[in-house]
């Protein structure tokens, strides 16, 4: 009978201990006033606990709020235990000090203050007790990115200057500046040096300032041919700094061609043209490229062009581009034309350059006649380009680019030399209205400025790259300016459709003539595993013609990216 009410008296006994060790304890704070009291709720603690342990350490957690509200003289006069669950703390608040006065010494940079209100001339600035924190956290991040991310602010010697007031000193604990003693890149080991250096800006002995790096390598989203894998890293040890950048290359050749066809207007039988166009970037890993272009026109024109960009040479912010373009007009003439430029990138997005063309142009007819004879140009040039890519969209993966080209030469044949000069303008941006729905606008202009012309000399255009609804290269001039536009519609991330609307004007002093064109017509693109394939159906029409379906045309193409 005993070991049963023994062991009834165990059960009874671990019931009760089970509760006593699950009840939690509250706490209460107050002050002598009510106005104190409700200020402290309205900072807010915690109020339930499992054990005593967390209590006192949220009653510490209460006293540094209470000072970084601008409580600093607040003090906890007591802890009671008012029962078994419930705990009272007595805190007295005093005066709320708004403002402290911090002081500098004469060799803090005054710089760092540019975002901070303070008066120049004054070793002094004033900031709000509840935002101290914040702004000493802000100070120290301009220190670090001064290139000594270690650095500490540390204020002593606290008085109190009135009852509104306090004062402080300064002190910035500085260690050793560091800089970037070495780079290493992680993923694509061959990526140029000299794009570290020159586009991202980034070189050894450089300051270490980790934000400005996370800004510069952000700009791998310009490149076409590498992409940013991750954040960059850095190393520290004792006596040097290693940066570690995480990038990945980027297939970026593609082939470019269309297939297009329409009626002949005199045969009345349907014809074929088209062209080609092979990008080779980077494939020496110099951040170098390689364009070749040949395009056959329905009305016997062919234009062959080869050009090349060497970006950086010789480990500098200088660049080379050189080419040759060849167009032949049937078997009336033909112009080889030759270009050599020298480019500084500003930054990523800026280019300028300088640079000489030279035109060699022969008659193929029996005779020579006044407006078409042999001739030699030669121009000094200059240009400026701006790019804003968006690669993430690969429909759509350049959202505004602008050239802007001008040239001053000379042009010699038989009757002499004539001074000449030209410009040229080619830009499109792409206005993004939604996810689903966007407006692209293209302007093509150039202008020929001559005492007089020669056929063979002026420029040629029309066609899908130039006003749709028209033959390649079927219009000529000396001055002409064609505006493309259209409103494409996303249907998904790899279609997309789109109306054709455009307009050129332009004009011919040889023939006397100005004229205003229009073209219309829709299309759509789509993303393929084997690129990006587009069909465009449009019919020009001019001020002196009527509008015919018969003179409709069908471009085919197909960009292809390995």
């Amino acid at each position: 009978m005993k070991k049963f009410e023994s062991f009834i008296l165990l059960i009874i006994t671990s019931i009760l201990l089970q509760q006593l060790n699950a009840q939690s304890i509250n706490l209460r704070v107050i002050s002598k006033s009510k106005s104190e009291t409700f200020r402290i709720d309205s900072i807010g603690y915690n109020k339930s606990f499992s054990e005593y342990k967390s209590l006192e350490n949220e009653i510490l957690d209460l006293k540094k709020k209470l000072n970084k509200s601008g409580f600093i003289d607040s003090k906890l006069e007591s802890i009671s235990k008012q029962n078994d669950t419930l705990f009272e703390a007595l805190f007295y608040l005093g005066n709320k000090i708004n403002t402290i006065r911090i002081n500098y010494s004469t060799d803090f940079n005054t710089e760092l203050l540019n975002n901070i209100p303070h008066n120049p001339g004054e070793n002094y600035f004033e900031v709000n007790v509840e935002s101290l924190e914040t702004t000493l956290t802000q100070l120290n991040r301009l220190i670090s990115e001064k290139g000594d991310p270690f650095s500490k602010l540390q204020l002593f010697n606290i008085i109190k200057l009135n009852s509104d007031l306090i004062g402080a000193n300064l002190e910035v604990i500085k260690n050793q500046e560091r800089r970037i003693d070495k780079i290493i890149i992680k993923g694509y080991e061959n990526f140029p040096k000299s794009y570290t250096k020159y586009f991202l800006k980034l070189k050894e002995g450089q300051s270490f300032r980790l934000n400005r790096i996370k800004e510069r390598v952000e700009l791998l989203q310009d490149l076409r041919f590498a992409n940013k894998i991750k954040d960059p890293e850095v190393l520290f040890t004792k006596d040097s700094t290693t940066l570690y950048l995480y990038i990945d290359k980027v297939k970026t050749n593609n082939f470019d061609g269309f297939l297009g066809f329409g009626t002949n207007e005199n045969t009345n039988k349907l014809e074929f043209d088209g062209y080609l166009d092979l990008r080779l970037i980077n494939n020496l890993n110099f951040g170098e490229s390689l364009n070749l272009f040949y395009k056959s026109d329905e009305i016997d024109q062919q234009t062959f062009r080869v050009d090349a960009t060497l970006p950086f040479l010789f480990n500098s912010p200088i660049g080379l581009e050189i080419g040759l373009n060849i167009f032949r007009k049937d078997s009336t003439f033909v112009n080889v034309t030759q270009r050599a430029n020298i480019n500084y990138r500003i930054n990523a997005l800026h280019k300028i350059g300088i640079g000489i063309n030279a035109i060699n142009s022969s008659n193929l007819l029996d005779n020579d006649t006044s407006i078409l004879n042999d001739y030699t140009s030669s121009y000094i040039t200059a240009n400026y380009n701006f790019n804003k890519p968006q690669f993430y969209d690969p429909l759509f993966p350049y959202n505004f680019w602008l050239e802007f080209s001008s040239g001053f030469g000379n042009r010699s044949n038989n009757q002499g030399e004539i001074d000449q000069s030209f410009y040229q303008l080619n830009t499109y941006k792409i206005f993004n209205l939604n996810n689903r729905n966007s407006i692209y606008t293209r302007i093509n202009s150039a202008i020929l400025i001559s005492d007089d012309y020669l056929d063979n000399e002026l420029f040629r255009f029309g066609g899908i790259n130039s006003i749709r609804g028209f033959e390649e290269n079927s219009i000529v001039a000396n001055l002409y300016g064609v505006i493309n536009t259209e409103y494409r519609y996303r249907l998904s991330n790899t279609i997309y459709v789109h109306s054709v609307l455009d307009a050129a004007y332009f004009e011919n002093d040889l023939t006397e003539s100005k004229e205003k064109l229009f073209g219309f017509g829709f299309g759509f693109g789509l993303l393929t595993n084997a690129g990006l394939f587009r069909l465009n159906y449009s019919s020009g029409k001019s001020e002196n013609r009527q509008f015919r379906f018969s003179d409709s045309k069908v471009h085919i193409s197909l960009t292809a990216t390995f």
